[in-house]
């Protein structure tokens, strides 16, 4: 069956997404010197800003501070030579890139805002809220935010690691219905189409299973950026759990927003129902406390909207404490389910296996309902 591509494009136009987020890769913003592809830029602007005046909220989440910065101050290897080295070519190439941004919307009389933020600004949930209220109140004004990663803080430990995911998680904040990923590939493919001239694109994906991951390649085609397609289709995981649809669409020619729109030459990924607001946020989640591992007829009751208890549960993993955010693995080794633990890990250990009915004598107080409540649990 052929996919409509027409309406599949349509899903981000002003008249059906009223809330779009765009990511720009650094390939497409910073030539191979390092400089700014101001013309390239200014044809994508002016596509934001026709949306804009057509009534759609715009946010974008702009990669490229590093590898300008990395020109200006002369750094080895694009700035990713060290920590440091990254951290000070960010500090230095951001500035220079939210000036370029501000200055090409103001010249189509757009306002454009900066947000700079840290892995913990989403994955904390009284941060992540305080997020999402400046970037709804930011978008409802009629502001173009432009986010990236706060790379002169952030280090290994506490990144989201690439753009992709984090436009992911600016839509699951901002309450968007789509985003869309330009990149230097216009797509997923069957195979890597650099080493398989057989690859055939895939231009419509309903649920992403180990046979669409199995696709996926981690290397990206310039070495410029961080992230490959398995980070893309990471980003849409997020983005479709939230009830956003996603793109992914080359980004190598002008007007690239609009060339998308109008060719629908790219892959979409279809969300699937979308979950609660806590629940959607505990789904995107990078950061992950620990594990417990379940058997067959625990991942089947959680499959039917149950809770997990102790007597389901097999093993243990990691160090957590009662409201972390753990996994849960089914016999296959399959993560199936994330929420917020209701025991810390050492107490979760005890009562692996155990009935409800033995909890209170092996813990020595009154056991709680769940190892994870199915209000604080989302399926994935």
């Amino acid at each position: 069956m052929v996919a409509d591509l027409s309406r599949d494009s349509a899903r981000f136009s002003p008249a059906q997404c009223p809330r779009l987020v765009v990511k720009v890769g650094s390939a497409l913003l910073v030539d191979p010197e390092g400089a700014i592809r101001s013309r390239w830029l200014g044809t994508l602007v002016k596509d934001i800003a026709e949306a804009h005046k057509a009534g759609q909220q715009v946010a974008i989440v702009s990669s490229g501070a590093i590898a300008l910065g990395a020109r200006r101050l002369k750094l080895p290897k694009g700035g990713r030579a060290s920590l440091e080295d990254a951290q000070a070519a960010a500090a230095t190439g951001q500035i220079a890139l939210s000036q370029v941004w501000a200055d090409l919307l103001a010249a189509h009389g757009v306002i454009a805002a900066q947000i700079l933020v840290t892995l913990d600004d989403l994955e904390d949930r009284r941060r992540y809220l305080n997020a999402s209220a400046t970037l709804d109140r930011l978008l409802t004004l009629g502001v173009v935010p432009v986010i990236n990663e706060n790379d002169s803080v952030a280090t290994a430990e506490i990144r989201f690691g690439d753009n992709d995911r984090l436009a992911a998680r600016v839509a699951q904040a901002a309450g968007a219905q789509g985003v869309v990923l330009l990149s230097d590939v216009d797509g997923l493919y069957t195979a890597n189409p650099g080493h398989d001239p057989g690859a055939m694109l895939i231009p419509r994906v309903e649920r992403i299973d180990g046979r669409i991951m199995a696709m996926a390649d981690g290397r990206t085609a310039s070495g410029m950026g961080s992230g490959g397609m398995v980070s893309k289709l990471e980003a849409a995981r997020i983005a479709n759990s939230a009830g956003a649809a996603l793109a992914i669409a080359t980004g190598k020619h002008d007007h690239a927003l609009q060339r998308y729109l109008d060719s629908g030459h790219g892959t979409v990924f279809l969300p699937e129902k979308r979950a609660g607001a806590r629940k959607a946020w505990l789904a995107g989640r990078l950061r992950i406390a620990g594990a417990v591992h379940v058997d067959a007829g625990a991942a089947a009751a959680l499959g039917k909207g149950k809770s997990l208890l102790a007597a389901g549960a097999t093993e243990i993993r990691g160090s957590f404490e009662r409201g972390d955010v753990i996994d849960v693995i089914d016999p296959d080794g399959k993560t199936i389910a994330r929420g917020l633990a209701e025991y810390d890990h050492a107490d979760a250990a005890r009562i692996v296996g155990k009935r409800s009915s033995a909890l209170e004598q092996i813990l020595g107080y009154a056991p709680r309902a769940a190892i994870i409540h199915r209000d604080h649990m989302v399926l994935l």
